[in-house]
């Protein structure tokens, strides 16, 4: 069975954008490491607005139980890491990565991943949302990165430009 495994900034993200529902209706049941969980907490002790995956029924909180990998990744972060981890020790797994570093670790691991773009582009193409664009504008005022020729390269999978 298909798993799909997030870090922090795509739950972010989409938390900010309004946008969480996203996740559900995408992937149903999301695993987060607890690692993320932490880190969400973390930023919620600052002032920062990120959900609680912890209360929210369609998400399912899991420390990954090999820790071997864990050193190999020092460049990463703890949520990262543990995204990694779980997704090594799963059958079949999405990870939802926006980390540039992340996602060449997972690519080299041989695991299939996707980001909150890609999310974003999921969601139109399933009748979630009806437009990338202003998704993506209000995410340039999160100050989410995104370099021009991604954007623009978005907007043309998502047919708006």
């Amino acid at each position: 069975m298909l798993e799909i495994i997030c870090n922090t900034s795509p739950l972010q993200y989409l938390h900010q954008l309004g946008r969480l529902e996203i996740l559900h209706h995408l992937a149903g049941t999301l695993v987060v490491p607890t690692a993320v969980a932490a880190e969400l907490a973390e930023g919620r002790q600052r002032g920062v607005d990120v959900p609680d995956p912890g209360v929210l029924p369609w998400i399912t909180l899991r420390e990954p139980r090999s820790q071997a990998v864990l050193p190999l990744m020092i460049e990463l972060g703890p949520g990262e890491t543990a995204v990694l981890a779980l997704a090594l020790e799963s059958q079949d797994a999405v990870t939802i990565l926006d980390d540039g570093l992340a996602r060449r670790h997972a690519q080299r691991l041989g695991l299939r991943f996707t980001g909150t773009l890609g999310l974003l582009l999921d969601a139109k193409r399933a009748g979630h949302i009806e437009a990338v664009a202003p998704l993506l504008d209000t995410l340039h005022v999160l100050r989410f990165r995104l370099d021009p020729t991604t954007r623009l390269a978005v907007l043309r999978m998502a047919g708006e430009f």
